[in-house]
């Protein structure tokens, strides 16, 4: 087999290989990709939130990040769920949301770091979706809770 021969040989192995791989790969939908674009209904901003928490039916408010940011300061009557990236968080996550309606007004928010980087919101936001809830928001903190909620003068409880 001559070098020209044995190159082409090596690229169709390689263009097969190519073709044939993403077959055998397991795709996990990630409803969070789709759903959590600007734009979308499922995105909630903060004085949306302030005032759904007015009303006398309030939806449940879960914090899905860092307990020592939790512990500084969150939204009233928000629930220290744990980090949603750690599996731990995430048992917790569905331990307290298993005995919910599917159709209980849920709100997740993090707000530990920028938006597009939070590693929270997108496995909390899959894990409630996967179980089947169908009126869960996501509040948008673009930059983090202290700037996007705290400065802003939105109500803040700090400690448990």
């Amino acid at each position: 087999m001559n070098r020209k021969s044995l190159t082409l040989h090596i690229l169709l192995i390689a263009s097969a290989f190519t073709l044939v791989l993403p077959a055998f790969s397991v795709a996990t939908p990630d409803a969070a990709q789709k759903d959590l674009q600007p734009g979308s209904s499922v995105i909630m901003q903060a004085q949306e939130l302030v005032q759904a928490l007015k009303k006398p039916a309030k939806p449940l408010v879960f914090y899905v990040g860092p307990e020592m940011f939790y512990q500084q300061g969150h939204i009233p009557g928000a629930e220290f769920v744990g980090p949603a990236e750690r599996p731990e968080g995430l048992k917790k996550l569905h331990a307290r949301a298993a005995s919910l309606p599917h159709n209980t007004p849920i709100v997740i928010y993090c707000g530990c770091c920028p938006w597009s980087h939070c590693p929270n919101i997108h496995p909390a936001y899959n894990e409630l979706k996967k179980m089947g809830f169908t009126h869960l928001r996501v509040l948008y903190l673009q930059t983090s809770f202290g700037t996007d909620w705290a400065e802003k003068g939105y109500p803040v409880q700090k400690g448990s």
